[in-house]
């Protein structure tokens, strides 16, 4: 009986690895009863060994003489107990295509829980003690998902309120994919993940990214959203490891393992979840752990399903945080007792987006630490940051961010406003290049902003100035000199008007040469919160207008003008000797500016510039 068994088993093997299997062979009905049970598993085994291919024969050889529990109930292949053999199934799935095999499915659902001290501490970070059941919702239901609007189909699209820093950093990093690394995304072999790309750098090749959105395929979204997880996860977990929260829901699953059985298979369990506890996340949280980007995307990969239902958004802060390390997260933090997510509209602040942008979960924007004396100190951004951020505070005088964030690596920018965060990003990186005076400004500003101990408000003390001017090389004459520092500080403003009036060749940007010239180039901003757009018309048949996201195309002009009164101009006369305007540095401004409070946000970032666009001015609430 046994022989024959293994007779038909080596037989069954030769089968799966045909291009087409011959008839089957029948055998006998098994005449002795005592002996069904076991048959039976055995056949179970057999067919699960004969659809695997053909690597597999090893581990088949190793467990194909293990017995099955009598007690197991037969019927479903899951319930196998040869785990070698579906560890093997799960290596034959394609992570990208097609149907997911079991061991995929099954590892949807796998993951060690959190402890219910630690379940503790996250919730409490993250909500506070007294977080409403609305924040909670607002939470817990936004899944991490692409537009479905052909005109807005490489953004990721928001429903609910809260989570927008999150889904605004993510969509930052996917831009930078879907625009910078177009080809590499188009490959369907390069399986790898492109995080060790991330040093690429276009500028000396002069790349353009295209406009041509509708031509980025589903596919191609789908490796960018992966490969950004995987980047902002191991940027928390300082290169070494990245933390992958997922949902223990999928323990009935349906025996369909294709893609789209899942997402409606995850929607269905989740069905009358809800999450008002550390003890009701606790139930349901899994997490895996892994050092390498490889494994880590993989999973990412198969676990799609699950970011993409109504608790992606949520998941992925939580990927986040335990990739840093909740010991860790509070040690970033200038005041650790409040929640990351603030009250009472539950909005993500700016430590959730510092996280995701450079790895630390800081609560400034400002460059390095800030020296408060006496041991005291307040952190910012370390380092130069892949995608940057603007802030709409910065042009109220209420906060002023650093230049890593302001220059990023790429010309992509989170944007922040009171109560909301959006996205802009340029095709050209280009529009990032400085000329020789615009490097000097920088350099200046950077040397100011090293002595400002006002936390951003632009003042200096005598003593700072004085080191200020060392360092940048100015010479200025004693009278003025004298007038700056009367009052024993010296504000920003005041300096850079000084510094206008000074000649170049000692220091200033007194020149007449036009050597500035006049900077253009198209900017876009997307704007992720599903809003009635109108364009400036009703909606057709009295009917309520689409839901959608926003993306807007503005045309950027950063002009010449160096002086206050020049700058408070709209049109400037170019010289009567040159109708050019070269010798004065000056161009007519030939298209009326629009304002909106974006443009104030630009003009952090780029100081004196226009903008203009067609159809509604950009939200940025």
């Amino acid at each position: 009986m046994a022989d024959r068994e293994d007779e038909e088993l080596q037989m069954a093997l030769r089968m799966s690895l045909q291009g087409s299997p011959p008839e089957a062979k029948r055998s006998k009905p098994r005449e002795s009863p005592e002996e069904s049970v076991e048959a039976r598993n055995r056949m179970l085994q057999r067919e699960l060994l004969a659809s695997a291919a053909e690597k597999r024969i090893r581990a088949m050889g190793a467990t194909e003489n293990k017995s099955v529990s009598p007690a197991r109930p037969v019927g479903a292949r899951e319930e196998v107990v040869d785990k070698s053999a579906a560890v093997a199934k799960a290596e034959v799935g394609d992570p990208l295509g097609g149907k997911v095999e079991e061991g995929d499915r099954r590892g949807l659902d796998s993951g060690e829980e959190l402890s219910p001290s630690d379940a503790d501490q996250l919730f409490l970070m993250v909500f506070g003690s007294g977080v409403s059941r609305d924040v909670l919702a607002q939470w817990s239901n936004q899944g991490i998902r692409f537009s479905s609007d052909p005109e807005t189909c490489i953004g990721l699209v928001q429903h609910e309120g809260g989570p927008c820093g999150v889904l605004a950093t993510l969509q930052a990093y996917v831009l930078k994919y879907l625009l910078f690394f177009h080809d590499e995304l188009g490959k369907l072999e390069a399986n790898s993940p492109l995080y060790s790309l991330g040093q690429r750098r276009f500028y000396q090749s002069s790349f353009v990214a295209t406009d041509n959105f509708a031509c980025i395929t589903d596919d191609m979204k789908e490796r960018a959203l992966v490969h950004s997880m995987v980047e902002i996860l191991f940027l928390c977990g300082c290169g070494k490891r990245a933390v992958v929260a997922t949902l223990g829901v999928l323990s009935h699953q349906a025996a369909d393992g294709s893609k789209v059985d899942q997402n409606e298979m995850v929607t269905k369990v989740l069905e009358g979840l809800s999450i008002e506890s550390a003890s009701d996340l606790q139930k349901v949280l899994r997490v895996n752990e892994y050092a390498s980007q490889t494994d880590a995307f993989h999973h990412l990969i198969a676990t799609l399903p699950v970011f993409r239902s109504r608790m992606g958004a949520i998941l992925f802060l939580i990927s986040a945080l335990l990739s840093r390390g909740l010991e860790s997260i509070q040690e970033d933090r200038d005041d650790p007792s409040l929640p990351l997510v603030t009250a009472p509209f539950g909005h993500a602040s700016q430590e959730i987006v510092n996280l995701l942008l450079c790895g630390q979960a800081v609560a400034n924007v400002f460059d390095g630490r800030m020296d408060l004396g006496g041991g005291m100190f307040l952190k910012g951004i370390p380092t130069k940051v892949e995608v940057g951020f603007l802030s709409l505070l910065e042009s109220l005088n209420f906060c002023k961010v650093g230049q890593f964030l302001k220059c990023p690596k790429w010309p992509i920018w989170v944007v922040g406003s009171e109560s909301h965060y959006t996205v802009l990003f340029a095709l050209d990186p280009s529009v990032q290049e400085e000329n020789e005076l615009e490097v000097r400004a920088s350099k200046i500003r950077r040397a100011f902003d090293a002595q400002d101990q006002s936390g951003g408000g632009g003042f200096i003390s005598a003593e700072g100035f004085h080191q200020v001017l060392r360092e940048t090389s100015i010479t200025m004459p004693s009278e003025k000199l004298e007038n700056l520092c009367c009052t024993g500080f010296i504000v920003w403003s005041e300096f850079w008007q000084a510094l206008l009036d000074l000649d170049k060749s000692m220091g200033g940007f007194k020149d007449s040469s036009g050597s500035m010239g006049k900077k253009l180039f198209d900017i876009y901003h997307f704007n992720g919160i599903a809003k009635s757009v109108l364009n400036g018309n009703s909606a057709a048949g009295g009917e309520n207008p689409p839901q959608r996201p926003r993306l807007c195309k503005l045309s950027v002009s950063v002009p010449p003008r160096w002086t206050q009164e020049e700058f408070l101009a709209d049109v400037v006369t170019a010289s009567s000797s040159d109708p050019s305007g070269k010798e004065s540095g000056v161009v007519e401004v030939n298209q009326p500016s629009q304002h909106a409070p974006l443009v104030d946000c630009i003009r952090t970032r780029w100081p004196r510039a226009t903008c203009c666009w067609a159809g509604d001015a950009p939200s940025i609430v």
